[in-house]
């Protein structure tokens, strides 16, 4: 393995040596100075391998990127060490290791403990790392991050993502970059390989903010797409029939066209969690306060959320919504799906 001290952070593989090469100063640090085409020369840490982290992280490793991964539970790691990732006791060995390291965890708490806690990534980082938060997270957490992550000679940058589990499996992620310019264009090429669309929205915090634009458009889309299916039954329409009318008109949209059918088979496996999803939600709806603004339409879909996580849905995938909905109505979902089909 290369010593650290010598490793640049430049994370270009070949074909984008060209592309970057207008990105501006690197500064008077060596590592950020040197420019190095080939991933191998490159050395990527990886911070959760959840539903979408593990998949997105495998990428990287299909890439030709040497890994090392840390996760609070082993066995979700054991995949990715089959396919030649390196194991890490903890986030602060994975960044000791790494050139440029990706956090990818549930709830704010868990950011700032594997980034900032005694055993995060910051303790161990050393000056010329980028430090890669893809977490859906405060907007207030990612600029925090930021200042105390400069203060060490380290890059800071939030890039959450939407797409969901198969988003992160076919690697066809949105990801919204907040942070330096020149820092998000050096690790283009590693977004790349994790999405097809990848826009910088602005200084630290900013892709946390596009991230609460996105989820507040989830969230009552999600009312929509239940509200509807359940109409529908109640109707007497074949679903799989009307499904095929409306997802090619005006009221199409990707989470009708991947969710309508999960909830259809009864699939309430998650892609993204609905505990997860309700952390997304107070935190826009924290946001939406801080700028005097009223979303009633998010407030009612957290309410509904909560009911689903009250019931015991906390767990399942945001398609569960479906459950708490007909709830409400008096209908079997379970009874209805299995007749529609």
């Amino acid at each position: 393995m290369l010593d650290h001290a010598a490793a640049e952070i430049e994370c270009l593989p070949a074909r984008r040596s060209t592309q970057m090469a207008d990105a501006g100063p690197a500064g008077d640090n060596p590592r950020m100075d040197a420019v190095s085409s080939s991933p191998e020369t490159k050395r990527v840490g990886w911070v959760g391998t959840g539903v979408m982290g593990a998949s997105m992280c495998g990428h990287l490793l299909d890439a030709g990127y040497a890994v090392t991964v840390y996760s609070r539970t082993r066995e979700r790691s054991e995949p990715l060490l089959a396919r030649g990732a390196e194991w890490a006791e903890s986030p602060a060995a994975a960044a000791a290791v790494s050139d440029v390291v990706f956090t990818m965890v549930g709830f704010p708490a868990d950011v700032r403990e594997v980034v900032l806690g005694p055993e995060g990534v910051l303790s161990a980082a050393r000056p010329g790392t980028v430090l890669v938060d893809m977490t859906t997270s405060e907007p207030s957490l990612a600029q925090e991050i930021h200042a105390k992550a400069e203060a060490r000679g380290v890059e800071s940058v939030d890039a959450p993502v939407s797409g969901g589990d198969v988003g992160a499996r076919n690697a066809a992620l949105s990801i919204m970059v907040g942070g330096d310019p020149a820092t998000v264009e050096r690790i283009r090429p590693l977004f790349e390989l994790l999405g097809k669309t990848i826009v910088h929205q602005g200084p630290p915090g900013a892709g946390q903010h596009a991230k609460m634009v996105n989820q507040i458009l989830i969230a009552t889309g999600m009312i929509g797409i239940c509200e509807a299916l359940l109409y529908a039954y109640r109707a007497g329409l074949d679903l799989e029939t009307v499904l095929a009318s409306v997802s090619g008109g005006a009221a199409g949209s990707w989470s009708l066209t991947n969710y309508a059918p999960r909830i259809l088979k009864q699939d309430f496996e998650p892609g993204f969690f609905v505990e997860h999803f309700i952390k997304d939600m107070e935190i826009a709806l924290s946001e939406a306060r801080r700028l005097n603004l009223a979303l009633p339409g998010l407030a009612l879909a957290h309410e509904l959320y909560l009911a689903l996580r009250a019931q015991g849905g906390g767990r399942n995938g945001t398609q569960a919504l479906i459950l708490a909905l007909a709830r409400l109505s008096g209908v079997e979902w379970a009874a209805s799906a299995t007749r529609a089909g």
